[in-house]
């Protein structure tokens, strides 16, 4: 990563999708965030449904999957969590995911990079408990996060079509607002947060 004076436009961010699903409604809300996003923001998605189960035998000798998905997130300046809320946890397959990135000891590709964390159900408190157990996570694994403005996102039907367009103008405020809050935020961190240099995914 390069030195923070160097630090401008485009930030690189790799995205999170909680889910498995294809017709998962937090993959919707990615394709919004996208869409609303500053245009010096640039995306990636890190794809999590290629990982087998973390074993920790497997340390020092991972499979090419989890090589190649550490190193997808070693080249983002910052990291977005899209993620449902399941049982009031996040899903299985996201911590699992987690647990890849910061494995083994010393090889944790998630620190000291700018997250945010966000998410939608069509329940009333819009993945809040989910939100807040990610948070936790993260927080061990040494990751700044954007703590506020917080966003818990209500589905119901209609309020983002399947191109990633919302529907309600009050939502659709929010949301941009909400991303250039993120921008910012990585901004912030990048001038004042060492990171690794870009690359660096040992383990």
């Amino acid at each position: 990563m390069a030195s923070p004076i160097e630090h401008t436009p485009p930030y690189y961010v790799g995205y999170f999708i909680g889910s498995l699903s294809e017709q998962s409604i937090n993959r919707t809300l990615a394709r919004a965030l996208m869409r609303l996003a500053p245009r010096e923001l640039e995306f990636t998605e890190i794809v999590i449904k290629d990982l087998p189960l973390y074993n920790r035998d497997l340390d020092g000798h991972f499979p090419q999957s989890a090589i190649d998905f550490k190193a997808s997130i070693a080249e983002q300046d910052a990291l977005l969590f899209v993620t449902p809320e399941y049982n009031r946890s996040i899903p299985g397959a996201l911590k699992n995911a987690i647990d890849w990135a910061s494995r083994p000891h010393g090889a944790n590709v998630i620190a000291r990079k700018a997250t945010a964390v966000i998410g939608a159900s069509p329940g009333a408190i819009g993945t809040a408990v989910a939100q807040q157990g990610l948070r936790s996570i993260l927080s061990f694994l040494n990751a700044p996060q954007m703590n506020a403005p917080e966003a818990y996102i209500t589905v119901r039907p209609g309020l983002i079509t399947p191109e990633g367009e919302i529907t309600n103008p009050a939502t659709e405020d929010f949301l941009r607002a909400w991303m250039v809050s993120f921008y910012e935020y990585i901004e912030r961190v990048l001038t004042v947060v060492p990171s690794p240099a870009r690359g660096d995914a040992r383990g």
